[in-house]
């Protein structure tokens, strides 16, 4: 018989650690996006530019490391110009792709 879990002895588990290059960023990153969930990226960018270094994402972006904590937390409301200041930052752009609709496929 299997001994009972306690949930203090698991690990901790941080998404950052398994961000560990661009392909695993851009992947995580495309599900997110594909999810329409504005809280969900906004955490999402957070692990990533934890992942890269906060530090360094709020130099290249040029905000202050204390607004990006801010700007990317569940709950906040960024301009898109700072998730778009923070994308370039982590080396990765928003583009626009015409998805094919069900609907496009049936005749009348």
């Amino acid at each position: 018989m299997s001994k009972p879990v306690c949930i203090e002895d698991l690990p901790v588990f941080d998404m950052a650690e398994q961000l560990r290059n661009d392909e695993d960023i851009a992947e995580y990153l495309s599900m997110v996006l594909e999810d329409g969930d504005i809280d969900e990226l906004l955490r999402a960018l957070g692990y990533i530019a934890k992942a890269r270094g906060i530090a360094q994402i709020a130099q290249d972006s040029g905000l202050e490391r204390e607004s990006l904590y801010k700007a990317l937390q569940a709950g906040s409301h960024p301009r898109f110009d700072t998730i778009h200041k923070v994308l370039k930052a982590l080396n990765f752009e928003l583009r626009a792709v015409r998805h094919s609709s069900i609907h496009s496929s049936i005749h009348l």
